[in-house]
């Protein structure tokens, strides 16, 4: 569906403009490098968008099939990006010990931080295997 694939380009491109600002208020975070790492998010999810929105012609999986790829990339970019900066706002240090450099945050925003990294990597996961699924001859 060729309307899947301009909303794929459309996304890209707001996600990597979300990337370019968060790289503004970089500064700002409590923890910088959690930040500097919001602002890769965004721009290389916005990439990986635009990469997708531009090949989604070849992508071949029924209506369903094809709906549930198209909610799961942009759940886990978005997702990503957001969970990234919460992350830098807070500065958790539970699953980004190198980045936090010694740093913590109470339990309930690491778990919440927690949570969303792992959320965003079964959707990508579930995309991935998706898009894969619908490129085969």
């Amino acid at each position: 569906m060729q309307t899947i694939g301009r909303r794929l380009l459309w996304h890209g491109m707001a996600l990597f403009l979300l990337g370019l600002l968060t790289g503004l208020a970089e500064q700002h975070f409590s923890n910088v490098r959690m930040g500097l790492a919001a602002h890769l998010e965004g721009l290389m999810n916005g990439i990986f968008l635009l990469a997708l929105g531009g090949c989604w012609a070849q992508v071949r999986l029924s209506a369903a099939l094809e709906r549930t790829a198209f909610a799961t990339v942009l759940a886990g970019t978005y997702g990503n990006w957001t969970t990234t900066a919460l992350a830098a706002v807070t500065g958790t240090a539970a699953l980004s010990p190198i980045t936090a450099a010694g740093r913590g945050a109470p339990a309930w925003q690491e778990m919440l931080v927690t949570t969303g990294f792992v959320s965003v990597g079964i959707l990508m996961l579930a995309s991935s295997c998706l898009v894969l699924w619908g490129l085969r001859r």
